[in-house]
């Protein structure tokens, strides 16, 4: 996995309790979101949509080579 700066935090069920619109984005690269998402389910499906999700509600924001890039870059 790859390492992450001191501006980067490991998101868990956990640490999303309690989030609301006005928390902080946690910031991670699109690998350690799509690696820590894919360690609650193994369908493909379900990452895919909870990933998505995540980015459209601001939950995350995408740190690393696809920082500031549009969801849109990520369909089909």
């Amino acid at each position: 996995m790859a390492s992450r700066s001191a501006s980067q935090a490991r998101i868990t069920r956990s640490s999303l309790e309690g989030w609301t619109r006005q928390t902080p984005a946690v910031q991670l690269t699109l690998l350690d979101l799509v690696q820590t998402v894919g360690e609650i389910t193994d369908d493909e499906a379900e990452i895919v949509a909870t990933v998505l999700h995540m980015l459209r509600t601001g939950t995350v924001k995408l740190s690393g080579n696809f920082r500031g890039e549009p969801i849109s870059r990520f369909l089909d």
